[in-house]
């Protein structure tokens, strides 16, 4: 029997829930997942092998008006995804209709896609009145020439209908990756990413979309596991914020973190958060490259 594999880029607007949908896919949580929208920074490749087929999804930062650098590096990561496909896999929120979408910058993004199949699955249809919206699917196919999937990612409703006809159409080849594989990023990727998560659970307002995580040392031979991170914000007054009267709220962001972490790992952790300021990072060239974000050149 032939195996079939391939990439599968997902793309949508933020807070569609691209990240959900590759979890539920998938089996496992890779992608970060928070009610706030535009967690995503940089791309996650999740893998999922069956019997027959594997499909490697590149799961992408929220497609919008980018208003600084590091916006514009997401969406610049979001199209070089794009180009990567075999398959594309629009997600949409269901529950507010078509004219957003035909506002945003979806469809200039998609004037560029490569000419491979079209999926688009209307997701958080448990919020929408029916099962499915005929406005919606004919704007899907007749729009877009796409083809329309009505799901729920977070009650896993219609997901195994998508992933089996994405199994039909990926192109005819060989593994890429061991069977057993469920990424490709480093695991130091998704503890800098789970750690970043709860930062976004436990703060409000700009502080979590002002904080960027990095691994400075992971220490596997010790016992437990000694993992040292750099929350990088903005600005001093960001830093008092996310260290808290007395270090409290710094302490409860490592509690549950480290917990996250040794559930994904299967190994007790050591874990020292350190807070250091970079001045308006996220609008700074060299700064972003420091931090592993791909870059535009142009621009300012």
């Amino acid at each position: 029997m032939d195996t079939r594999t391939g990439y599968v880029t997902l793309i949508g607007p933020p807070n569609a829930g691209k990240s959900t949908l590759m979890n539920a896919l998938i089996g496992d949580q890779l992608s970060i997942v928070t009610p706030k929208a535009q967690t995503t920074w940089q791309r996650v490749t999740g893998i999922l092998t069956t019997d027959r087929a594997q499909m490697i999804f590149l799961d992408t930062p929220g497609l919008l008006e980018a208003r600084d650098l590091l916006q514009r590096s997401m969406l610049s990561s979001a199209r070089t995804a794009l180009q990567e496909a075999d398959v594309l896999l629009l997600v949409v929120d269901a529950s507010k209709g078509k004219e957003p979408l035909e506002a945003g910058p979806i469809l200039s993004v998609l004037e560029d896609r490569p000419p491979v199949p079209l999926l688009v699955a209307f997701n958080k249809m448990d919020l929408v009145a029916g099962d499915e919206d005929p406005d919606l699917a004919a704007w899907a196919s007749q729009g877009l020439g796409g083809e329309p999937f009505f799901i729920c990612a977070l009650k896993n409703a219609g997901v195994e209908e998508l992933q089996a006809r994405l199994e039909e159409i990926l192109p005819v080849g060989p593994f890429l990756y061991p069977p057993d594989d469920i990424a490709s990023d480093p695991v130091r990727f998704f503890v800098a990413e789970m750690i970043r998560e709860t930062v976004f659970q436990e703060y409000h307002q700009e502080i979590p979309y002002s904080v960027f995580c990095q691994i400075e040392e992971f220490r596997e031979a010790e016992d437990p596991v000694y993992i040292q991170a750099h929350l990088f914000v903005e600005r001093k007054s960001q830093k008092g914020i996310l260290i808290g009267k007395g270090g409290a709220s710094i302490r409860k962001l490592s509690t549950r973190s480290r917990k996250k972490i040794e559930e994904f790992l299967d190994r007790k952790v050591y874990l020292d958060l350190w807070v250091k300021i970079l001045p308006d990072w996220r609008r700074k060239r060299a700064d972003l490259k420091r931090l592993g974000f791909p870059v535009p050149e142009e621009g300012p």
